[in-house]
C-alpha cells in the first residue's frame, strides 16, 4: 500500500517512514506543503499523513486544496495542538482523522489501517488466502500447505498486493505505484526481480503454481483451475 507523508521535522519523518516501510508500506515524503500538494494531485495514494505546521503551505490549507481537486485520499492530520477546537477545525478542512504529537507509532499504524478499511467500504480481513497460500496481516506470517514461508518486508508487501487483487491482472506500473516509492525508475527491472524471488518462495516447491505472468500485461495470483 502507498502512503504520502508531509512532515517537515526530519526526525519525526524518519521515525514514521522507518516504521511504515517495516510494515510493508511504500512511503513518499515531502518536507513542505508545496511539494506535498504536487505529490497529492499527481500520484495515487491509499492514505496521506499531513502535519499542520508546514513551510510554504500549511497543512490545513494543503488539505483544503487537495479536496478542491476532488481527491478523496483518506487524510490523517498530525499536530502538536490537541485542544478540541483544534481537532474540530482540522476535521472540518476535510481530513478523516487527527493524531496529536507525541504519539506511539503503533497508534498511527492502527489509524492508517482503519482509514484504509473505511475507504474500501469493507471490513479489513486479518488473513488473506488463495488455495493453500495464507498471509496473516496481524502476525505477518505466510504459509503454504502448512509450510512456513519467510519473506522480506518488500516481498510481503508485494504478496499482500497480489492477494488483495487475487484473480485480477495487475500491471508493473500498478505494482510500482502501490509497493514502491514514486521515484523508482519505471524502466528498472525491480518488479520482475522481486516477482521471481517471490515465486521461488511461494511456488517453486509446489506442483500448482499460483503466480502467473500475463505476457505484455502484468501478473496475476490465482488458484489453480
Amino acid at each position: 500500500m502507498r502512503l504520502l507523508l508531509v512532515e517537515d521535522d526530519n526526525k519525526i519523518a524518519s521515525f514514521i517512514i522507518k516504521g511504515l516501510k517495516a510494515a510493508g508500506f511504500a512511503v513518499d515524503h515531502a518536507n513542505n506543503g508545496e511539494d506535498g500538494l504536487h505529490l497529492a494531485i499527481t500520484e495515487p495514494y491509499d492514505v496521506a499523513v499531513i502535519d499542520i505546521m508546514l513551510p510554504k503551505i500549511d497543512g490545513l490549507t494543503l488539505i483544503k486544496k487537495i479536496r478542491r481537486q476532488a481527491i478523496n485520499t483518506p487524510v490523517i492530520i498530525l499536530s502538536a495542538k490537541g485542544s478540541i477546537d483544534d481537532r474540530v477545525k482540522g476535521l472540518q478542512t476535510g481530513s478523516d482523522d487527527y493524531l496529536t504529537k507525541p504519539f506511539a507509532f503503533s497508534e498511527l499504524l492502527a489509524r492508517v489501517q482503519a482509514l484504509m478499511r473505511r475507504s474500501s467500504g469493507a471490513s479489513e480481513p486479518t488473513r488473506l488466502s488463495v488455495a493453500d497460500l495464507s498471509l496473516n496481516l496481524l502476525t505477518r506470517e505466510v504459509s503454504r500447505a502448512g509450510q512456513s514461508i519467510e519473506l522480506q518486508p518488500r516481498e510481503f508487501a508485494l504478496l499482500e498486493y497480489l492477494l488483495r487483487n487475487a484473480g485480477r491482472v495487475v500491471s508493473k506500473t500498478m505494482i510500482m505505484e502501490h509497493v514502491w516509492d514514486y521515484n523508482f525508475d519505471p524502466q528498472t527491472n525491480v518488479v520482475e526481480a522481486r516477482i521471481c524471488r517471490l515465486r521461488d518462495k511461494v511456488d517453486k516447491e509446489f506442483d500448482h503454481k499460483l503466480i502467473h505472468t500475463v505476457r505484455g500485461v502484468g501478473y496475476v495470483l490465482k488458484a489453480p483451475e
